[in-house]
């Protein structure tokens, strides 16, 4: 069996993000959870789990579920950006009930969370 390499590594990488892009790109509303360090100790992982499972409890079928770097706000952990066509929200200090409130609230009746809000 043959050893990859690290070139062989960083193909396969650049690979699956192409297709996650491509596949994510076909939806207009989009939940991305950064997962950086501070975000995963902060309970990131529960949070995308809550998500994912509240859009296959619901049979949500056109909203893309990703996962993107720490963006700077450590101390706001877990942050969640909803997109909705153009319309970018950054959430702060996400927990799978507030993910499940932001899925109802935004995604579905189109009303932004404000109290969830990054300030």
């Amino acid at each position: 069996m043959a050893k990859l390499t690290l070139e062989d590594l960083r193909k396969i990488k650049e690979e699956h993000q192409q297709i996650s892009k491509e596949r994510s790109d076909q939806f207009d509303k989009k939940i991305i959870v950064h997962m950086g360090t501070c975000g995963i100790a902060a309970g990131a992982r529960e949070v995308l789990k809550a998500a994912m499972e509240e859009i296959a409890k619901r049979g949500l079928k056109d909203i893309a579920i990703t996962q993107a770097n720490c963006i700077g706000l450590c101390d706001r952990e877990p942050v969640v950006t909803v997109q909705i066509g153009d319309q970018e929200v950054k959430y702060e200090f996400m927990s799978p009930d507030r993910i499940r409130k932001v899925i109802n609230d935004h995604l579905i009746n189109g009303q932004v969370v404000e109290a969830f809000l990054v300030k």
